[in-house]
């Protein structure tokens, strides 16, 4: 019963899944390392990724701000005087 399982999870007997598994590392590790990229480059590279995407929202909130106050900046006196003009013919 467990032995199914397990054969199951791995997709085949554990002892092949491994040492296919082993044999595929190896591979790759050779042409990884023929083509001069390294685990620590990859890691590397996702964090400057991440950092781009997480620099790239908060300047993206930033230039929203701006937008909003150079907006507000002529919405808002028009808004007044619009309201203040309202006032003085006795509108609410």
């Amino acid at each position: 019963m467990r032995n199914e399982k397990l054969t199951r999870f791995f997709g085949g007997s554990p002892g092949h899944v491994v040492l296919r598994l082993a044999v595929i590392s190896f591979v790759v590790g050779i042409i990884m390392s023929s083509i001069d990229l390294y685990p620590m480059d990859l890691i590397y590279w996702i964090e400057d990724v991440v950092r781009g995407i997480w620099n790239m929202g908060f300047d993206a909130v930033r230039r929203f701000g701006s937008y909003f106050l150079l907006g507000a900046m002529v919405v808002v006196p028009i808004w007044l005087i619009g309201r203040f003009m309202k006032i003085g013919r006795g509108e609410p």
